[in-house]
């Protein structure tokens, strides 16, 4: 089955809501149209200025994260209902950054996950191992584990649209990044653990992304791997130049 490639930029906590509208001017009529999606996943505060000025672009907007609740007594958080209502089509979760300093569970992945489709979200779900798993051999039975309860109550039709983002914690932000055969590896056994928990038209379907230090000049040798579907790209996706040499590479990995 053929999976169109799927490149989502990762901002953190990066540019104000000006530059997020700089940053959309210079690349919302270069984006390449139907042969990848695109993603543009940012501040809570750029997300309304990214919607309006990308809405006729072949550009879609994410957020980094949000609540599972509609609505409550939780100061400081972001419903899924706020997120559509601002057009927001994609939302990150579980990205180990989240996981790490902020709490992050998979019971909250979970619940995050579930939210968002109820929303006609579309979710990107972070797992990977840190480097003490890596060496202990542990790294697949960690990711097979998030992934069961990242997805445990959906249903298949929610499953194939589902992006699973496979992000070696070890490699991001570090300038390390695994190599394409073991990040490939990885990520089979991702899809192998989807088929587990649903069957093999599911998994042929749902798209998975590599992440974890990717750049203009790595990512083709990533995207020529028969299961990696795109990538989920931090420091990278911060300047437009690079951001669409993300998305040439994309296409010319995947030809």
């Amino acid at each position: 089955m053929q999976r169109i490639p799927i490149i989502a930029g990762n901002w953190k906590m990066h540019k104000t809501t000006d530059e997020g509208r700089e940053f959309a001017h210079a690349v919302r009529s270069l984006a390449p149209e139907g042969k990848v999606d695109t993603v543009i996943c940012a501040p809570f505060t750029s997300l309304d200025v990214l919607v309006q000025e990308l809405q006729e672009y072949p550009v879609a907007v994410g957020a980094q994260n949000m609540h599972w609740e509609e609505s409550g007594a939780y100061t400081g958080e972001i419903s899924p209902g706020m997120l559509t209502n601002l057009g927001v089509q994609y939302v990150i979760i579980g990205h180990s950054e989240r996981r790490e300093y902020f709490a992050e569970t998979d019971e909250t992945v979970n619940k995050k996950t579930k939210a968002a489709f109820a929303h006609k979200l579309i979710p990107i779900v972070c797992v990977g191992e840190n480097l003490e798993q890596r060496e202990g051999g542990k790294t697949k039975e960690w990711v097979r584990e998030q992934v069961l309860r990242a997805v445990e109550g959906l249903s298949s039709e929610q499953a194939k649209q589902l992006i699973i983002a496979y992000e070696p914690i070890w490699a991001i932000g570090t300038g390390k990044s695994s190599s394409a055969e073991d990040a490939q590896d990885v990520i089979s056994f991702i899809r192998s653990t989807v088929e587990d928990a649903f069957d093999a038209q599911v998994a042929a379907q749902v798209r998975i992304q590599y992440g974890g230090s990717v750049k203009p000049d790595n990512i083709a040798t990533y995207m020529e791997q028969p299961d990696i579907d795109g990538a989920l790209v931090g420091g990278a996706s911060l300047t437009p130049e690079s951001f669409l040499q993300l998305l040439e590479g994309a296409l010319g990995g995947k030809k």
